[in-house]
């Protein structure tokens, strides 16, 4: 089972997430144990505070370090012994995509820490977080919808989770290609009509135009990919 704590102050937001779709079955199935802990429970302020302005003035709040410190070593004395990370969701991290999401799949457990506001204090950055991991050169008001995107990319990566073990092995980014166009009846839709090969029920066929199509449109659409450039 992978355990993953998400540490914010907007709790509220992962309510339906957790609770819907595959991230739900995950944890029905008991492969994945999901909490989101809200970081004021951990302040020593009275007023709850998180934040505070920053060293050498600049527009904008900082968040203060001390509670990150204090949950995220909280919850590291109730993890299992095994792989695991403290992951900062911000800009400067490395980018999430396929390769990173396997190898997280493959931990006991993650701690999330959303950042907000004008960013976080460094030394959770240089001396708490294990990687910073980011989800796009775009700007977001937290790391809540970050650490979304990464709690769902990594758990259905979990064996046992998706229905047809064989999904993941032809989804878009596995092999460096994007996957191949999807079909379903009926197979003439307002004169728009299946590609023939498909209507036949020869797999040989079939898995070559499949491979042909993903070459393709990889080359078309993505070809910054390894498998854009035909090396695939």
């Amino acid at each position: 089972m992978l355990r993953i704590d998400i540490v914010t102050i907007f709790p509220g937001m992962f309510e339906g997430v957790l609770g819907e779709s595959m991230i739900k079955r995950a944890r029905d199935k008991k492969k994945a144990l999901i909490r989101a802990h809200d970081l004021r429970d951990y302040t020593l302020d009275k007023h709850r505070k998180v934040d505070d302005r920053p060293f050498g003035g600049g527009s904008g709040m900082v968040m203060s370090p001390e509670p990150i410190f204090r949950a995220v070593e909280s919850l590291k004395k109730n993890r299992r012994r095994g792989r695991g990370k403290v992951i900062l969701l911000g800009p400067q991290g490395r980018k999430l995509d396929q390769k990173l999401a396997l190898e997280l799949s493959r931990l006991n457990w993650m701690i999330l820490i959303c950042g907000h506001y004008e960013g976080v204090d460094e030394r959770v950055r240089e001396r708490l977080a294990d990687e910073e991991i980011s989800i796009g050169d775009y700007i977001l008001t937290g790391g809540e919808l970050p650490a979304m995107v990464l709690t769902d990319c990594v758990v259905r990566l979990i064996p046992g989770v998706l229905g047809d073990k064989n999904s993941l092995n032809f989804e878009s980014f596995e092999g460096n290609l994007l996957e191949y166009a999807q079909y379903t009846r009926p197979a003439d839709f307002r004169g728009m009509k299946v590609p023939e090969v498909l209507l036949r029920g020869d797999h040989g066929r079939i898995a070559a135009w499949r491979r042909e199509d993903s070459l393709r449109r990889t080359r078309q659409k993505r070809p910054d990919l390894p498998g854009g450039s035909g090396r695939a």
